[in-house]
């Protein structure tokens, strides 16, 4: 499970070590096609995404779960392959406020840390639905680079 780092009203971080270089990480928040995969909190059961990823780029997620679709998008502030991702980040679950996610990567021994800090949330009570989701995702996220070398494994 991630690590929960630090919350307070309007900030959460959470941490997680993924079983792949920073580079695969990185590029993973602009693989569409993986993101259904992994981008899948909650009652969630996949994601479709489209992705400009670069610099003032801008991204549209869907979450899809069985009872409604969560629709989120945003742009691309800051994008520093393979050490850091910036973005907005808006969607109904803030209220349609413009919040902010940072996603951090550094190399721990041939595996990425992924830092993620999301911000700006408008009342606490949101930011209490999204620490369970972005733990879950962050989670997903290692689970989609270990099967991927496992697969890589039995082909050998």
């Amino acid at each position: 499970m991630a690590d929960l780092i630090e919350e307070t009203n309007d900030k959460l971080v959470i941490r997680k070590l993924i079983p792949a270089s920073r580079e695969e990480v990185f590029d993973a928040w602009g693989d569409a096609a993986g993101m259904r995969e992994w981008m899948c909190p909650g009652d969630a059961i996949s994601a479709e995404a489209q992705i400009d990823f670069r610099q003032g780029g801008s991204y549209r997620i869907v979450m899809k779960s069985p009872k409604q679709d969560h629709d989120h998008t945003g742009k691309y502030l800051e994008f520093e392959r393979p050490a850091k991702l910036r973005f907005s980040w808006n969607t109904k679950g803030t209220d349609t406020t413009e919040t902010l996610v940072t996603v951090e990567l550094k190399d721990r021994g041939g595996k990425a840390e992924l830092t993620l800090t999301h911000e700006r949330f408008p009342s606490p009570e949101m930011l209490a639905r999204y620490k369970g989701g972005w733990s879950r995702i962050a989670d997903l996220l290692a689970e989609h680079f270990e099967q991927r070398k496992s697969k890589s494994r039995a082909q050998s």
